[in-house]
């Protein structure tokens, strides 16, 4: 990346990417911790293997942040605990995470058009992911047999 203004936007942006993928680290392992019922153990097993891919997507963009020749933050973003642990708060708290987490490989993505071919790939790789959690956050919420996205 040649630009320097961009090279410092693209390092800042994957800090930002780094500090919210692990906030989903601690929100996902606080979260299986929380889960009593009939169904929890394949929902704890779920959020146990999110907080496992926060951690690797987090490494990953670390790994990025060194490759552009920057520091990683050592800061984790913010981790609102709402003392809700239904299932379904759980679940909107998760897709409100992961919505974020995606509007941040966005804004990656945009910094890195034209600039990082490299970049490019890793954001819209991380995009997709991201892209099919929320889908998959969103298929929990639903009532059984709805079909239509699960809005608020």
């Amino acid at each position: 990346m040649n630009d320097k203004k961009k090279l410092k936007q693209a390092i800042n942006a994957l800090n930002r990417i780094m500090e919210a993928e692990l906030a989903g680290v601690v929100r996902y392992t606080h979260y299986s911790l929380m889960v009593f019922g009939y169904n929890r153990i394949p929902i704890v097993s779920w959020l146990k293997g999110n907080a496992e891919e926060g951690l690797q997507h987090a490494q990953k963009a670390g790994e990025l942040v060194t490759l552009l020749g920057g520091h990683p933050s050592l800061k984790i973003g913010a981790l609102l605990e709402t003392e809700r642990h239904d299932i379904g708060d759980i679940l909107r708290e998760s897709l409100e995470h992961e919505q974020s987490a995606l509007e941040l490989y966005y804004e990656l993505l945009k910094i890195a058009e034209g600039n990082s071919v490299l970049l490019e790939e890793y954001a819209r790789e991380m995009i997709v992911q991201e892209e099919l959690h929320v889908d998959e956050v969103n298929k929990m919420l639903r009532q059984p047999g709805e079909l239509a996205p699960f809005q608020e």
